[in-house]
This record gives structure tokens, C-alpha cells and sequence, in this order.
């Protein structure tokens, strides 16, 4: 099969295509031919060397048909998307012809939406319904503040609020792209210049939740921009992954306030967190009758991942970009 390797840490450069034996499901897999993949910022984390050693082959999701599944359960042909599982981190991941993949971590889809459409999705829509609605419990009518929205799990994590019926507040580095937050259906938008819990009381807003992409970087002022007894999740780390120094959860945790961390890659597809909780059906639906907008902004040709790879580093995106195969 053709995939893509990492040939050595490094920049988008040492992405290479190759030739590389068929992978064969053992018991609890299943080999899907991929006809599509999402791309993950997590992908540059584990090609640049961030995550120390890794699968040779990247990619956390993909979109394809069954191949083979040996307990029977996923008939050959079946469309299906899958994430995570290992893919990518302790396994080959996405970025093949054929991939092998925890059951646990394979549904069947029914969307009649095309392969590109259907890869956009897994990833960041399972991550951010989890850190909305289970880490968050983010009810309708409240406040919730997504700090770095316009990264592909912020837009879906906007798509998902705005669905909800929340109030939703955004933030961006760059006023230029407040106008793509607002016709996702964002009600205002914050300059992040590090200081929002400031901005916020300036405004008099009261912030039940925030759904924080940041990470590290921001955590002291993601906490103090909730109000009392409010709620804070860290689900990424687009600042950074220097530790926060010197936390002190008495003099930075105000009291009452929740804070949680959501990491996707870790747990998704594991007994806690099955895969089933996450209404994937439900979501393809709206996506297709044009309630969440969800279809990727740009699509690849596998030949093209290094190109890829280059314009996700630069974050020049701004929003989920896929590859779409043969």
C-alpha cells in the first residue's frame, strides 16, 4: 500500500510517500481502505518531534470502507469514519492506503455525504462535543467563550454552541477574522491579547463556561474570566506546551470555579469514554441539511501533504482541511 511515513522529526519536509506491506486486522480491528483523512494540528505535534517517538505513519481519523473485520460485525464495504485508537501515536495511523484500527473506534456512517465531507468531521466535532457537553455540561441559554476559535476545533466547537442555543463569545489573535466567527453564528468576538477575564468585566459580561484551545499559555486569565462557580476546559495547547509555572490552585483557582481538560487522543474509544456517547449521526444530519457548517475548507491530493502540512503549521487554514485519496 502507498502511505505516508515520517521519516525523520522536522518540519513538513520529511513527510514522504512510500510503499509499505498491507496491514491485517487481528482480533478487536478492523482494516478500512481510506478514502479520505482530516488533518490535525496533533499530526504536526508527532511529525516535529513534540510527542517524542511515534508510528512512523501519522494521522488520528479517517473516512473509508471496511475492508475486513474479523469478529464479523462490520460487513466488508460498510462506509465508515474512525479516530484516534492509537492511530498515529503507539499505531500506523490514517495517512495509508489501508489502516488497522481498534473496533471500538469504528462506526458506521449512513450520511450521504462525499468522502471529504465525512472526514472533516470526526476528530474535531467528537472533541468538542465532549469538552460542550460532558466536561462543560453547557446548557442552553448560557454564555460560553471559545479561546481560539478559529482553529478547526473552535469553528466546531461555535457550530455545536450556536446549535445548542447558547450565547457564544469568541476569540481571535486577529481582528481580520472576526467576520468568518460571526457567520458561524458567534454573537460577539474578543481581541485575545492575553487579558480577557479584564475585557470581560470591562463589558459585564458574565462567562458560565469556556472552552479553552490555548492552553497553558492562558489558563491563569481562562480562570479568572468565568464568573463564580463557572466552568473552564483546556481541550488544547495552540500556545504552547510550556508548563504553567509556579500554579498555585489558592492564588490561581478561584473558588468555586470547575476546572477540567479533555484530551481526546488519550481517551476517546476507551471503556469511559465510548466512542457511542458522541451523536456522530445526528451531527452528519445537521451537517447535511446545512444547519452546522462543518465541510472542509480546503481538500489535498495525498501527493500533496507536505503543502498541506506547511499551511496547517502557518495557520493560514482557518478551518479543517483534508486529503482525499485516488
Amino acid at each position: 500500500m502507498k502511505a505516508v511515513v515520517i521519516s525523520a522529526h522536522g518540519g513538513p519536509e520529511v513527510l514522504t510517500l512510500t510503499e509499505l506491506p498491507d496491514p491485517v486486522p487481528t482480533d478487536g480491528e478492523v482494516l478500512i481502505r481510506v478514502k479520505a483523512f482530516g488533518l490535525n494540528h496533533a499530526e504536526v505535534y508527532m511529525r516535529s518531534g513534540a510527542w517524542g517517538e511515534v508510528a512512523a505513519v501519522p494521522g488520528i481519523e479517517c473516512a473509508g470502507l471496511v475492508e475486513a473485520d474479523p469478529s464479523g460485525r462490520l460487513p466488508s464495504g460498510t462506509r465508515v469514519v474512525a479516530i484516534l485508537g492509537g492511530m498515529g501515536r503507539t499505531r500506523n495511523g490514517s495517512y495509508a492506503e489501508l489502516v488497522t484500527v481498534p473496533a471500538t473506534n469504528v462506526v458506521a456512517v449512513h450520511s450521504p455525504l462525499g468522502w471529504a465531507d465525512l472526514a472533516a468531521v470526526p476528530e474535531v466535532y467528537a472533541t468538542a462535543w465532549s469538552g460542550l457537553f460532558d466536561n462543560l455540561d453547557l446548557r442552553p441559554g448560557e454564555t460560553v467563550l471559545v479561546r481560539g476559535a478559529t482553529s478547526s476545533l473552535g469553528q466546531a466547537a461555535v457550530n455545536l454552541a450556536v446549535d445548542h442555543g447558547a450565547t457564544v463569545l469568541v476569540t481571535t489573535r486577529n481582528p481580520a477574522h472576526v467576520p468568518l466567527l460571526k457567520e458561524l453564528g458567534a454573537d460577539d468576538a474578543l481581541i485575545d491579547d492575553g487579558a480577557l477575564a479584564v475585557q470581560v468585566g470591562e463589558r459585564g459580561i458574565a462567562v458560565d463556561a469556556v472552552f479553552d484551545v490555548v492552553g497553558n499559555k492562558v489558563l491563569r486569565d481562562s480562570l479568572a474570566t468565568v464568573r463564580p462557580r463557572g466552568r473552564v476546559c483546556q481541550l488544547g495547547f495552540l500556545g504552547g506546551f510550556e508548563p504553567v509555572r509556579d500554579f498555585d490552585p489558592i492564588g490561581d483557582l478561584p473558588s468555586g470555579v470547575r476546572f477540567s481538560f479533555f484530551g481526546s487522543a488519550f481517551v476517546l474509544g476507551t471503556p469511559a469514554f465510548p466512542l457511542t456517547d458522541v451523536p456522530l449521526h445526528q451531527i452528519y444530519d445537521k451537517i447535511g441539511a446545512g444547519m452546522l457548517r462543518a465541510r472542509p475548507v480546503r481538500v489535498f491530493r495525498f501527493d500533496e501533504i507536505v503543502e498541506a502540512h506547511r499551511i496547517m503549521e502557518a495557520g493560514e487554514a482557518l478551518g479543517k482541511m483534508v486529503v482525499v485519496l485516488g
